[in-house]
């Protein structure tokens, strides 16, 4: 037993990586979604942590046990993933007793679970940036009118792209006011408060707004949305003069205040980390196993499915003579597919069918216009909302499926 607490946290510490290794798809699948922020993220909990009295394991603790329990029930690699480095976390602070705030919020914001999140919404966002811009600059100069992302001038046609909701630079600017919070601590040899951290993001964050605001604003009086060099240098120079120059001034006001933490003496929770280690393990055994939900399981009999074919292992498709049906798993939004292959999305917007909501858009490619409707199903109910969908999923275990149908727009 004297032997086992001497060496404990080395047992600890090969028990972790025992783990990765067992892991190594999803610990791969993860690193592919953003390897310089993980990277950066957890370098900077190593540099930056701090010694702190707040039982910081209960939360952690807490939070894994959640996104374990989603990923056994689900088999979700990015919860998986994340649950892989909250353990290391957690190892770190138990021996140390220190931890660091800041970076734990960049290690959230650059897994792909928050992708996910970011994914579901940039629509929406776009529409409402766009639209300001146009309140903004109707009075300025001639603008015939707008249709969704789309801005109409003197007869020619601007689209705003899905890059200019720079989730990219989103993270950026937060990983960048994560340095500079962790390099002021440093060098005055104090720690902020949480309530310091949290303003100071939430100003990041709003920065960002402003920044990708007045990127739309130029790029459209440039009459400039295509990927080439000058829409890339405008993107950065927003994020320079709108989001960094900012955080510099800001930051001179968010003066860490808090001396060094005199770490009270606290019951070694190796036990707990040694049952998190168990939980870990159990649902890597799960991951493991093949999981294929049948997307075609329950599907309404409207919809021929001897007429369709597969077209890849997540996605069904059924041509009609005057509609495109596709049935795939929820990962696949729309949205996101569409403008991957050059449409542009004009229009979003909830109706109401047959008294369940749904979603429909307007895209357009070639200079033909689409009309589409898609919708989350799990049973015989239509969902909008992808978390609402898989939270359905969590509780029943059914299979669930995304159905979109796309005519062409007359």
């Amino acid at each position: 037993m004297k032997l086992l607490s001497q060496y404990k946290t080395l047992l600890l510490v090969v028990a972790l990586i025992l783990l990765v290794a067992m892991n190594y798809n999803t610990v791969n699948f993860g690193i592919e979604n953003d390897c310089i922020g993980i990277v950066f993220s957890s370098i900077l909990f190593a540099i930056g942590s701090r010694k702190t009295n707040f039982k910081v394991n209960y939360f952690v603790v807490a939070l894994l046990l959640i996104f374990e329990f989603v990923s056994y029930r689900l088999h979700t690699k990015s919860l998986h993933f994340l649950a892989l480095l909250l353990l290391a976390c957690l190892i770190y602070y138990s021996f140390t007793k220190k931890f660091s705030y800041i970076a734990f919020i960049c290690i959230l914001l650059f897994s792909s679970i928050f992708n996910k999140f970011f994914e579901h919404l940039t629509s929406e966002i776009k529409q409402t940036l766009c639209y300001g811009v146009y309140l903004t600059l109707k009075n300025i100069m001639t603008i015939d009118r707008i249709e969704g992302v789309n801005f109409y001038l003197n007869g020619a046609k601007i689209t705003i792209d899905t890059a200019c909701m720079g989730l990219s630079m989103f993270k950026t600017g937060l990983l960048t006011g994560a340095i500079l919070l962790t390099l002021e601590e440093r060098k005055n040899k104090k720690n902020f408060s949480v309530v310091q951290i949290v303003l100071f993001c939430s100003l990041i964050i709003i920065l960002n707004i402003i920044s990708n605001y007045f990127r739309i604003v130029t790029l459209i009086l440039v009459q400039c949305t295509q990927e080439n060099v000058l829409h890339h240098t405008v993107g950065m120079l927003c994020f320079i003069v709108y989001q960094v120059l900012p955080m510099l001034w800001i930051i001179r006001y968010f003066q860490p205040k808090k001396e060094e933490i005199i770490v009270t003496k606290t019951k070694s929770n190796t036990l707990v980390i040694v049952l998190m280690i168990v939980v870990i393990f159990i649902t890597s055994l799960e991951m493991k196993k093949e999981k294929n939900d049948d997307i075609l399981q329950g599907l309404n009999p409207k919809y021929k499915i001897e007429t369709g074919k597969w077209i890849g292992p997540e996605v069904f498709k059924i041509e009609t003579t005057n509609k495109l049906i596709y049935i795939k798993t929820p990962s696949h939004k729309p949205l996101i597919c569409w403008t991957g292959n050059g449409y542009k999305i004009i229009q979003t917007k909830e109706v109401t069918v047959q008294n369940q909501k749904i979603w429909y858009n307007v895209m357009e490619k070639n200079n033909i216009r689409y009309a589409s409707y898609w919708w989350y199903e799990c049973g015989n109910k239509k969902y909008t909302s992808f978390v609402e969908v898989m939270f359905m999923k969590l509780l029943y275990n059914k299979p669930i499926r995304l159905i979109n149908e796309t005519s062409v727009l007359k």
